[in-house]
């Protein structure tokens, strides 16, 4: 299967199969140059997560970050946001918590649950979602974002929710397309286990995004996160890590509080993750370099 590194970009592809480089070169850097992109998920899903992901882009090593635009807490992460921080738009259509509860911002009955607010589970939302509405109300968390003056850079949906089913990835493909935007997508993930070629298919529409990321949710890191730059590979990697700090509110939210925290501690104020980032030779980026590379065409 081929990505967007080595495969052409759009309906005329075979006319340019001379001009095919890797991301990297794309991005201004040698074929075998390791880049490697640490980004913070769930930006404005409550206070602690706006300190947290906050202070690991301003004094951490997070070079980018994700908003969830429908979460109580986002007006707040938008307006504190440096115009030369690299924010992307976490799509979110499932709200996983037992009890803090919040839902779409369009009119969407078929992504709510009978409890409030978007389903917890995956299943419930695959189940029950109207494509038409998923369509909508992803749209408007963009454009909400872009409302909010936020230079958005990347699109990286929640729990990858319309990443894995065919019906809901056509829909991220055109939002990509729409706004001319890099996304998200699992390298630990085969097209065979998917069902379907979805890096393929982001490919031959144009859509960049990074060489490696490992579809990895449980909460905790660290060592994930060192395994990872100790092993980096050629290309583009993207890292990601839910920095909080540690706060009575989201102790109460998840009881997978402190290891949120330790992603905190790690991204911030951990020697060991510096010296393996330096000892890697790796360049950090963040996604407003794909962004740019693929608005250049």
């Amino acid at each position: 299967m081929q990505n967007a590194t080595t495969s052409g970009y759009g309906p005329h592809a075979a006319d340019s199969v001379a001009a095919m480089t890797t991301l990297a070169e794309r991005l201004g850097h040698r074929a075998d140059a390791r880049l490697v992109i640490i980004s913070c998920d769930d930006l404005g899903s409550c206070h602690a997560a706006n300190e947290g992901v906050l202070s690991a882009l301003h004094h951490g090593v997070a070079t980018c970050a994700s908003l969830m635009v429908p979460a109580p807490w986002a007006r707040d992460a938008a307006r504190r946001c440096l115009a030369t921080d690299d924010i992307g738009v976490h799509l979110t259509l499932n709200c996983e918590y037992q009890s803090y509860r919040f839902g779409p911002i369009t009119h969407a009955p078929s992504l709510l649950s009978g409890e409030g607010g978007f389903p917890r589970e995956v299943d419930d939302l695959w189940n029950h979602a109207d494509p038409a509405e998923v369509l909508r109300e992803c749209r408007a968390q963009i454009e909400r974002a872009i409302a909010w003056e936020i230079d958005v850079t990347h699109l990286a949906p929640h729990l990858s929710v319309i990443t894995l089913r065919p019906e809901f990835f056509d829909i991220y493909l055109e939002l990509a397309a729409e706004f001319r935007l890099p996304i998200r997508l699992p390298s630990t993930i085969t097209a065979e286990q998917a069902g379907f070629p979805f890096r393929k298919l982001a490919a031959d529409e144009g859509v960049l995004f990074p060489d490696h990321f490992d579809h990895d949710w449980r909460a905790g890191s660290r060592e994930r996160v060192y395994e990872a730059i100790r092993n980096l590979q050629p290309g583009v990697t993207e890292i990601h890590v839910q920095p909080v700090i540690d706060t009575p509110e989201v102790r109460a939210l998840t009881d997978a509080a402190a290891l949120y925290v330790d992603d905190y501690n790690l991204i911030t104020a951990d020697a060991t993750l510096r010296t393996l980032l330096a000892d890697s030779g790796a360049t950090p980026i963040g996604y407003r370099s794909l962004r740019d590379a693929m608005r250049a065409g």
